[in-house]
């Protein structure tokens, strides 16, 4: 039976808060309501992780956070305080470094490492230089340059010989040292040395599908170093002879030049990895390369340990990060639920408007993106949305249409952060017309620029065609469909039959291996172009409404209709009913409470617009004017300030300048952080922190923040209680219990204040629920209404799980009335009702003959402790003691006591 959890908690584990901190908090996450702790990864990562998503290991529990007797504890904890647990899982990728064994196997040995089938590496690319090498981009300057300089050396750590540079170290290639023992032998008069130095000379190069020869290798690799080790101990004067033969190798330029290129690896600039990385990364990040995990035996390596905790019952459910990276994800989450048929699984899938997990993935559902979205738009008002897009457009002087921004954004990161990509993917589709009479003469430029059109097209993260099993859904069809013709429209300069044989490619309708690998390959490319090209690089450019701006999500439409939200529900009750239902995460851009305060802005867009007009005028003293150039900051980046510090109020000068810093450099437009300009960062610096220190400016802003505040607070419970109502197990990230103002990371995972929340929950829980909803009213300012609501929907849940399962329904209720738009209202099962207010900035209360109609029964308020019975309900009795109701019936159904 599937161990579906009643709610999680996120929790971010790192050094400084390690599995017994973890561990010190079960009692209290139990006692608000928690059923699992949903725990980032922690396997062992990369020394000093702040995260987790940098794997080094599969075979251990990191150690930074107390390694496997600390995890026992944490686990032993979990179960006495009656918790289970989530383990977010990193499939896609590892974390590059000497702590990476395979890695380190790999650099050392290239195709004839045991590892290097393991990774998504790129073994034969069209430049010959990097044939069988992979190109390491840590070099400081031009390779020339800094080994001209004596920055690249090579040591001796017993009977090991490495490179070092850059800080980093590297292993050297067995066959690459008889140009170090051969000298060393002579110096030392050894035949013994000088037969060492033969005998690694000769050690085969097989291939990485030679897997006996391989493994052969290996044992002769492992002797050939005893021998070494232990003449080194027998004969004093040979370690000398060979640390004089290392000596003269780093003295000579040429010499440790030639050394240099018999490794497995070619060390550059670091700034040639956009072009010419010959592995797959996650999207750019350098050190984060791709896993073969399709591979079976990779699968098994990598998923040992976890899948142990899972048959165990150690762990009774996984997050699988970003599973668009994998090539064939379907194929890898039927092997997980093979392994694990009980687990609870949900996969990181980015959806986009519109779009749905496919039914045939056998997961749970996602990590709650779609859902966070969905709670956000049906928070805005549309016509105040439209009213933003002309105030935003007035103040910056720059386009208001995000399509074509994203569009423009997502061409402009394939040109430069995946190059590398690109190019490889160019080389394969080359080959393909070359095997194409009728289109060998498409040429690799005409190509390159078709494969990024038609990325940047894809409305979605990718498609999920698979030509080995013939797969192709109508949706994947469309999808390709619309994105090359789409790209036919956007470049006409290029010959359209291009783009048409790139559909047929990419749909199966011409099969070959070739264009099997280009299918898979070009479907892992997508995926970054979208992550990096609109959500890291667009969202920061187009600030109409920064709320809007999250993962999934399009900022450019006006938000949805309650209509709009009933049928997402409906459709998630209908197809995924366990999946995440989350509000803020480690990634969000703003967590869910800036998030609903960002959204009263759509109720008021004309006094947001004059607000910022008057601050920027009263700012403008404190812009860098300097002759011949714009005024800094640029306008867009005031405007995103302005909104940043209405969000987020009241926020300290370190953390504003830190945010701002980030999402300049993100957006790429006036620095980024591949070329920083020290004079913009510097003005913008500046300028914050002379307006927070300007009181007639402050004294405006509080005077704004405090006219939205309220309203943004019942914004926060609102899409509270939907979360831990709606079809879904709620999710919370750590500290979201009470109000949370963060911004994105690393804002996001500053140290929670438990003492503090412990407190208060043991307040909450001394008093009667008749009198809690007064006094949690009046110490708002805590925080105590958002903890209120968590705890007695999460204790509802606990108490009546047949109402919020896979076979409890989700049914709209009827809503009528001058204010009707205002109002969400549903029933779950047959005996838990939700109502919650929206859009309430502009009502300021007045419901008029707003009602709802409950079903028959006794009704009472979880929030408040007061009762109704079923019928016609007017909004103000339902809201007049706190400002969302959760009713459960009590007592006999109305349908028995009519049998």
């Amino acid at each position: 039976m599937l161990r579906i959890p009643c709610s999680t908690y996120r929790l971010q584990l790192h050094k400084d808060f390690t599995f017994d901190d973890a561990a010190a908090i079960a009692d209290y996450l139990r006692a608000l309501g928690i059923s699992h702790v949903y725990s980032s990864p922690y396997l062992q990562a990369a020394p000093g992780s702040t995260h987790g998503y940098d794997v080094v290991s599969h075979q251990m529990v990191n150690q930074e956070l107390g390694g496997s007797e600390a995890h026992e504890r944490f686990c032993t904890k979990l179960g006495e305080a009656g918790l289970g647990q989530v383990l977010d899982i990193v499939p896609n990728h590892m974390s590059l470094g000497k702590e990476n064994r395979y890695w380190w196997d790999v650099l050392e040995n290239g195709t004839s490492s045991r590892y290097a089938s393991f990774f998504d590496i790129d073994w034969q690319p069209q430049e010959e230089r990097l044939r069988d090498k992979v190109l390491v981009p840590i070099l400081g300057d031009q390779y020339g340059r800094v080994l001209q300089s004596g920055g690249i050396k090579v040591t001796r750590r017993g009977n090991k010989f490495q490179v070092e540079c850059s800080g980093q170290t590297l292993p050297a290639a067995p066959t690459s040292l008889p140009v170090i023992l051969a000298r060393a032998a002579e110096y030392a008069k050894s035949d013994t040395l000088s037969f060492l130095a033969a005998s690694f000379g000769r050690l085969p190069q097989p291939e990485y599908v030679d897997r006996r020869t391989i493994l052969a290798r290996h044992r002769d690799k492992v002797v050939l170093y005893g021998l070494l080790e232990r003449l080194g101990k027998e004969e004093a004067e040979i370690a000398g002879s060979i640390d004089q033969s290392v000596a003269e190798l780093n003295g000579n330029m040429d010499g440790l030049d030639d050394f240099l290129n018999q490794q497995n690896y070619r060390l550059a600039y670091w700034k040639t990895a956009d072009q010419q990385l010959s592995y797959r990364r996650f999207f750019d990040v350098n050190t984060l390369i791709g896993l073969r995990v399709e591979r079976e035996y990779v699968f098994e390596e990598t998923h040992a340990l976890v899948i142990d905790w899972l048959k165990r019952g150690v762990i009774d459910g996984v997050r699988v990060d970003h599973p668009d990276g994998l090539r064939d994800p379907l194929e890898y989450m039927k092997r997980l639920r093979q392994h694990a048929p009980d687990a609870y699984v949900v996969g990181e899938k980015i959806l986009e408007p519109g779009e749905f997990l496919r039914e045939s993935w056998p997961i749970e559902g996602t990590s709650g993106y779609d859902f966070l979205n969905v709670a956000m738009g049906v928070l805005v008002a549309p016509e105040g949305m439209v009213e933003l897009a002309s105030v935003y457009g007035e103040f910056t002087g720059q386009s208001t249409e995000f399509p074509a921004i994203a569009h423009e954004k997502k061409i402009a990161v394939s040109q430069e952060a995946l190059g590398s990509d690109v190019n490889r993917l160019t080389s394969l589709f080359v080959e393909i017309c070359e095997a194409n009479r009728d289109r060998r003469d498409y040429t690799q430029t005409e190509v390159r620029r078709a494969i990024r059109e038609v990325a940047a097209c894809y409305g979605v993260y990718r498609t999920y065609v698979v030509p080995e099993r013939e797969e192709i859904t109508e949706e994947d069809r469309r999808h390709i469909e619309e994105a090359t013709e789409c790209a036919k429209s956007q470049r006409q300069d290029i010959d359209g039959g291009l783009f048409d044989f790139m559909r047929d490619v990419l749909t199966m309708t011409v099969q070959g291996k070739q264009e099997s690998e280009f299918v898979m390959r070009f479907q892992q490319f997508t995926g970054p172009v979208m992550a990096k090209g609109v959500e890291d690089t667009a969202f920061y450019c187009f600030n109409r409404l920064t709320g809007m701006n999250e993962v999934g999500s399009d900022p450019g439409r006006n938000g949805l209709s309650v209509a709009e939200f009933h049928a997402y529900c409906a459709k998630m009750q209908a197809t995924h009913p366990a999946t995440l239902t989350t509000l803020s995460t480690h990634d969000t851009k703003r967590s869910d409470d800036v998030r609903a305060r960002m959204a009263v802005l759509s109720e008021i867009p004309g006094r947001f617009g004059s607000a910022v007009q008057r601050w920027s005028r009263m700012n403008s003293a404190f812009r860098t004017v300097k002759r011949g150039a714009a005024a800094m900051p640029d306008r867009n980046t005031e405007y995103l300030y302005y909104q940043t510090l209405i969000g987020a109020w009241p926020l300290p000068m370190d953390r504003a300048q830190a945010y701002m810093l980030k999402a300049v450099r993100e957006a790429k437009q006036q620095t980024s952080w591949v070329a920083n300009n020290r004079e913009f960062e510097e003005a913008l610096r500046m300028f914050i922190e002379l307006t927070l220190n300007y009181a007639p400016f402050l004294r405006e802003l509080q005077q704004f923040v405090g006219r939205v505040q309220d309203a943004g607070r019942v914004n926060s419970l609102t899409q509270t209680l939907l979360k831990c109502t709606a079809p879904g197990v709620p999710d919370l990230y750590q500290g979201g219990e009470l109000w949370d103002l963060s911004l994105v990371d690393p804002d996001n995972r500053r140290p929670v204040d438990y003492a503090l929340r412990k407190r208060l929950l043991c307040e909450l829980k001394h008093m009667s629920v008749q009198d809690a909803a007064t006094q949690v009213m009046l110490r708002a300012d805590e925080g105590l209404p958002k903890m209120w609501t968590i705890h007695k929907a999460l204790e509802l849940r606990r108490e009546r799980p047949e109402c919020f399962g896979a076979d409890a329904e989700y049914t709209p209720l009827e809503v009528d009335g001058d204010k009707h738009d205002h109002v969400i209202a549903y029933l779950r099962g047959e005996d838990v009702v939700t109502v919650a207010p929206r859009l309430t900035l502009k009502l300021g209360g007045a419901w008029k003959d707003t009602i709802v109609v409950l079903p028959k029964g006794k009704w009472r308020n979880r929030l408040t402790g007061g009762s109704v019975e079923g019928g016609v309900i007017t909004m103000k009795l339902l809201l007049k003691d706190f400002p969302a109701a959760l009713f459960v019936r009590e007592g006999v159904r109305a349908d028995e006591n009519d049998a």
